[in-house]
């Protein structure tokens, strides 16, 4: 299973590709499918929007669950499908409780902020956000240190700023705080930056 699935939307700037881990994705909307009541005639509603995605699942959490213990108490409304699903070989879903956890820290691996989860009248909303836990600059920064160079063109897709212009600005902001410099000898498509020396 690949790292990334991907999202395009048409702004005013012009296309733009948002990134969302895939495994966050699968382990949500199967957590939805899995532990939603059953008992209510409705739909797993997914929604995609151009900052996040949405997953409304039919029925409140089950039990002692609560949107501020979902990550560490365990509990399976539906326990008989859950046991059936992992006699499969390959089982579309984890544990109890590990799915939600798998999905978290995949987040995290995309520097994301956490999934939110509310508990609606009648259904339970987890909303995938495409928000960074750092500004541009500061991703611009922890990328350098594990990295020689950065070009704007990496620079966007690391930041999700579509705009080349509005990258520049932040690599102008980075030189001028003395925190890179350009890499002497690059140019044009290839100019890159690097932490300052």
């Amino acid at each position: 299973m690949e790292l990334i699935s991907e999202a395009a939307f048409l702004d005013a700037e012009g296309l733009r590709t948002v990134r969302y881990p895939t495994e966050t994705l699968h382990e949500i909307i199967t957590n939805a499918v899995l532990h939603r009541d059953y008992s209510i005639t409705d739909d797993v509603h997914i929604r995609i929007f151009e900052s996040r995605v949405e997953v409304e699942s039919p029925g409140k959490l089950p039990g002692h669950i609560r949107p501020d213990n979902i990550l560490t108490e365990r509990l399976s409304r539906n326990p008989n499908l859950v046991r059936h699903l992992n006699r499969f070989p390959n089982p579309p879903n984890k544990d109890v409780g590990e799915g939600l956890d798998t999905a978290f820290e995949f987040m995290k691996k995309l520097n994301l902020r956490n999934p939110l989860v509310a508990e609606r009248e009648n259904s339970v909303l987890v909303a995938i956000r495409h928000e960074s836990l750092a500004s541009p600059a500061q991703q611009v920064v922890m990328f350098l240190k594990e990295n020689e160079r950065i070009r704007n063109e990496e620079a966007r897709k690391l930041t999700g700023i579509n705009s080349e212009s509005k990258m520049q600005k932040t690599f102008t902001q980075l030189i001028t705080a003395g925190e890179i410099e350009h890499v002497p000898g690059t140019a044009g498509r290839g100019y890159a930056y690097r932490k300052r020396r």
